[in-house]
């Protein structure tokens, strides 16, 4: 199925939204992290399309939404997002993020609690929940504190977006080839213009922030089923770790699942398996009783 693309008005922010199958069906909204945007999930989509209305958004600031968000944190994200779902009239809605599309999915739980029927985290650390702190010693994770710099960042990557991002997908994906050429130069035109590269390193410098919002909830319960993917191949904590950071944080319905040959890059490395474990999700008992 052919996916349509758009430019969609919510609120102050003009957004690009990709988009397929019938409005009838239940939503999915797909959320990208760094280095990405949204023709990550256009795979995806298209394998869901003939059962569900997927839709992905280009983050504010990022590829085709020019229009910068009021801050990088996750929670004001959180609240762009809920805007653009209410912009396209999103119904019985599921919200997917990845990576740092996945740190907003937490803070949107957290902050309108009743307002998803699913959520889908993948393959990230929510700031101020275990196994945060773990997380923030790794020296493999440089790049948090790098991109956390204030200017320094946007000076050393600007014109080098392609060079700099391939860094990451050789090293996080299970295999290089996982992430495809073409995929990768799309990331770095999204990138390319000054403001959406500050976009993207503004979700590091909210760290602290985040970390603050993530702790002053804590201790609130939130029903909604959640599934945490991970990549088999991700390097860092367990499955097991995670699911039970997310548990400890207020998630009460989360379990866990890998996806098999995969790194951190999982639509990009293994977008059929990734619609499998969506479909098989959103069919399942727990997810039909909160519709």
């Amino acid at each position: 199925m052919k996916l349509q693309h758009r430019q969609v008005q919510a609120g102050a922010l003009d957004v690009h939204v990709v988009e397929g199958g019938s409005t009838d069906d239940p939503s999915i909204l797909f959320l990208h992290g760094w280095p990405q945007d949204a023709s990550a999930f256009e795979r995806v989509m298209a394998a869901l399309a003939a059962e569900a209305h997927v839709v992905a958004i280009d983050l504010p600031g990022v590829g085709g939404s020019p229009t910068d968000a009021p801050a990088g944190d996750k929670l004001t994200l959180a609240r762009c997002v809920r805007s653009v779902a209410r912009a396209l009239s999103l119904q019985d809605l599921t919200l997917f993020g990845h990576d740092a599309g996945g740190q907003i999915v937490y803070a949107y739980l957290h902050a309108f609690p009743d307002e998803l029927r699913a959520a889908v985290i993948a393959n990230v650390a929510i700031p101020g929940v275990l196994p945060w702190p773990e997380i923030e010693r790794d020296a493999r994770i440089w790049h948090f504190n790098f991109h956390a710099v204030p200017e320094l960042p946007e000076a050393v990557v600007a014109g080098r977006e392609r060079r700099y991002f391939d860094y990451f997908f050789d090293r996080l994906a299970a295999d290089p080839r996982g992430v495809p050429d073409e995929a990768r130069a799309r990331y770095a035109r999204a990138y390319a213009r000054p403001a959406a590269l500050h976009a993207g390193f503004e979700w590091y410098r909210a760290f602290p922030q985040d970390k603050q919002d993530n702790l002053a909830v804590r201790g609130r319960r939130v029903a909604t089923p959640v599934l945490y993917l991970r990549g088999d191949a991700d390097p860092g904590a367990t499955l097991d770790q995670y699911v039970a950071g997310l548990r400890d944080g207020g998630l009460s319905r989360v379990r866990g699942q890998k996806i098999a040959q995969s790194g951190h890059f999982v639509a990009d490395e293994q977008p059929e398996a990734l619609a499998d474990a969506l479909r098989t999700y959103l069919r399942s008992d727990e997810v039909r009783r909160s519709a």
